[in-house]
């Protein structure tokens, strides 16, 4: 700030720095206004995509693309608002706070602490000050992963006064026998394949960074192993599922490199899935991934062979056959997905004015509402509610389909999404005569896009049995994210366990949900 005998005696020159000083302003004024015109239309880009991530376009658009986009919008208002407080005058710094999540530290984490002490103890008067109190902030610190050797001294003894021979420890039982890895390094690597999507060659680049020079095959090497020890607990826990009455099931492309014509052929992986969370049910959510080499009834018929009970599944042909009146086996009833029969409706809606399939819409909207009130509640509560509630809707809407239908061009857009509800209506009544069955089939969808999105970074499996592999290991890693554990951890533990000469007649132990059950 300029004191008044710092000014000029000239009028001239008084008048030019008046003038430069309101120019200054009128630059900062600009610039605020800039950057406000900048937040805001981010903010709405934000809100656009947000708009169209929960709303009826994002059944076309791929969810992950969203999230990239909203990073890069998100990084961009964050640096406008660091850009802001870098110009604010010192000690001037006040930023109106930003609804935004900052995170929480949760208390398992250790704690570092430092005291910042003044540069002095000695008051202006002379006198020694004393504590009153302190302020005290956390923030989050990290050490980045760092490797570490373990090495294991087993001496030999000998008797000095025979000849008896030597005695030493027997070397311990090692996953990857006269190998470097430790079981929680094999661990790590599965994890960061199956759970954080990063193929092995990246794994393998990260490493170099510390000096630590493998082959992405030595990697694989120890994946393939791993996968062979794993196998019988990824029985188990499909034997598991098939023991429950109420299941999911659906199945993701799987593309898979053919040697021989040096292209991928489409393989497939399905997905069976068990969640009784939302009812209430005792028996741990799980999801068990089978690797085929088509897309055939035949392998939902055989990875299903021993179950009895409903199983929930979409639209596709390909599960007629476990319902067949001629089949020999254990009975199941297919209880269909109304997310399926709305998409339908919601894809005509999008190529223009549609009063039919928007009605439709918003007569099964009006059931999902219903059912986020009832989720939680014990069956016998739920299928009250729908009964009460749900039931009427339903006879209402199968009128309204029968109207429609004959009024429509069988062959016409509309017409094939009327005929696609109607032909599994029985299938998607079953959820008013269950208190168990969910309205939709999204419990399993969601279990089945990490598979997905492991498939776009990784391109395709490297042959059928590289497949099969993928599945064992995305099982037990999915189902631990299903239960709230840590793969990381279980993983290095049932490894351990396992190589460690884990009995057969006791898998179930292994199985996630009971870790950290002692093993």
């Amino acid at each position: 700030m300029l004191n008044a005998a710092d000014l000029p005696d000239d009028v001239a020159a008084l008048k030019a720095m008046l003038i430069a000083a309101q120019a200054r302003e009128a630059g900062k004024d600009a610039q605020i206004v800039r950057k406000d015109e900048r937040i805001e239309r981010l903010e709405k880009l934000v809100a656009a995509f947000k708009q169209a991530a929960s709303g009826r376009k994002s059944e076309k658009t791929d969810p992950d693309q969203f999230d990239l986009a909203l990073e890069d919008l998100e990084t961009a208002m964050a640096a406008i608002h660091a850009e802001d407080e870098a110009d604010a005058p010192s000690g001037k710094r006040f930023i109106k706070p930003r609804a935004t999540n900052r995170g929480s530290l949760p208390k398992h984490l250790p704690r570092v602490e430092e005291v910042i002490e003044p540069e002095s103890l000695i008051c202006a008067c002379g006198g020694c000050l004393h504590c009153i109190g302190d302020d005290v902030s956390e923030r989050l610190d990290v050490i980045p992963a760092q490797f570490r050797v373990i090495v294991t001294r087993r001496p030999k003894y000998a008797c000095r006064a025979c000849t008896d021979g030597v005695v030493q420890a027997p070397a311990p039982a090692r996953l990857i026998q006269a190998g470097l890895p430790t079981e929680a390094t094999v661990a790590h690597v599965l994890v960061s394949k199956y759970a954080d999507h990063l193929p092995l060659y990246r794994q393998a680049q990260i490493m170099s960074r510390q000096d630590i020079d493998l082959d992405r095959s030595t990697l694989a090497d120890w994946v393939g192993r791993a996968a062979f020890e794993l196998c019988p607990v990824f029985d188990a826990l499909i034997s598991d599922l098939k023991r429950s009455s109420k299941l999911f099931m659906d199945e993701t492309r799987a593309p898979v490199l053919d040697p021989g014509s040096r292209k991928t052929k489409t393989g497939y992986f399905w997905a069976l899935a068990r969640d009784d969370r939302p009812w209430g049910g005792g028996a741990p959510p799980g999801v068990a991934f089978t690797y085929t080499p088509g897309r055939g009834g035949i392998h939902a018929e055989r990875i299903l062979q021993g179950f009895s009970g409903i199983l929930q599944v979409d639209g596709y042909a390909g599960y007629n056959r476990l319902i067949a009146p001629d089949r020999i086996g254990p009975d199941i009833r297919l209880a269909y997905c109304w997310a399926h029969a709305r998409r339908k409706l919601v894809e005509i809606t999008r190529n223009g004015a549609a009063p039919i399939a928007e009605d439709g819409v918003k007569r099964i909207g009006e059931l999902y509402r219903i059912e986020a009130e009832l989720r939680g509640l014990h069956p016998q509560a739920r299928l009250a509610g729908r009964q009460e509630r749900s039931a009427s809707l339903v006879t209402e809407l199968e009128t309204w389909l029968v109207h429609h239908r004959a009024r429509v061009a069988a062959k016409s857009p509309l017409g094939e999404a009327l005929k696609y509800i109607a032909k599994y209506w029985e299938g998607l009544l079953l959820f008013l005569a269950d208190g168990r069955i969910e309205i939709d089939n999204n419990s399993v969808e969601r279990t089945i896009r990490p598979i997905a999105l492991n498939r776009k970074n990784a391109l395709f499996a490297g042959h059928d049995a590289g497949a099969e592999n993928w599945a064992i290991i995305a099982s037990l890693v999915e189902t631990c994210k299903l239960n709230a554990v840590d793969p990381q951890a279980y993983l290095t533990r049932t490894l351990t366990a396992i190589v460690n000469g884990h009995k057969q007649s006791r898998i179930d132990e292994l199985l996630p949900w009971n870790y950290p059950a002692k093993v």
